[in-house]
């Protein structure tokens, strides 16, 4: 599965960076496949694993302030690796050929 997660504090004020950073931190050290940009994290594996990350993050940062926000999307499909690359290595695929989906916004 892929979870894209964030994980916010409620009430820290504007500048959220090292609550945000503490979160990160636990994704690094799980050593599971991630990649993190300006508005979520993504996370790879399986159940338990991903899911443990994600309290653990939460965790963190609920350690540094009272109350926490956090938002999640999973992509949960059976017998699938490698997403978070392979999903991005295929669009770029599909671009670089420039072919088109009509399905697609």
């Amino acid at each position: 599965m892929i979870v894209a997660f964030s994980v916010t504090p409620v009430g820290a004020g504007e500048d959220v960076g090292e609550e945000v950073a503490e979160a990160v931190r636990v994704v690094r050290d799980s050593g599971l496949p991630y990649r993190t940009d300006a508005m979520f994290t993504s996370l790879e594996g399986d159940w338990d694993e991903v899911m443990a990350v994600v309290r653990d993050a939460v965790a963190a940062v609920e350690a540094r302030a009272g109350r926490v926000s956090l938002v999640l999307k999973a992509d949960i499909r059976r017998g699938v690796t490698d997403g978070l690359d392979a999903k991005v290595r295929r669009v770029e695929e599909l671009l670089a050929d420039g072919a088109r989906d009509d399905d697609s916004p």
